[in-house]
């Protein structure tokens, strides 16, 4: 397993779909839950409004968070847009022994 980071970020003008989707989108990331370090969605400097997602997951490899992505209700209903996944090293905070 390696960790990745998925950073997104939502076409313009999809806030009403991403709300729509909202539901499935939880579903699908639940998929994922015992896997993920963390994830929430990026906001806008008013710090209210969601402008795309970043998330920090455990998968067997590349080919894999691609197709999680591509997977995802956000992305099949449209509301993602521009889409980067880095493989990811986690240092800090370190864990609990090391």
């Amino acid at each position: 397993m390696m960790l990745f980071v998925v950073y997104v970020l939502d076409k313009p003008g999809t806030g009403k779909q991403r709300l729509a989707l909202k539901p499935a989108q939880y579903e699908h990331l639940g998929k994922v839950e015992n896997r993920m370090v963390t994830g929430g969605p990026l906001l806008a400097e008013d710090g209210e409004t969601m402008i795309g997602s970043l998330l920090i997951i455990d998968l067997p490899d590349r080919a894999a968070a691609e197709s999680w992505l591509a997977e995802a209700p956000f992305t099949q209903g449209g509301v993602f847009g521009e889409a980067t996944i880095y493989p990811y090293k986690h240092n800090w905070p370190r864990a609990e022994g090391s």
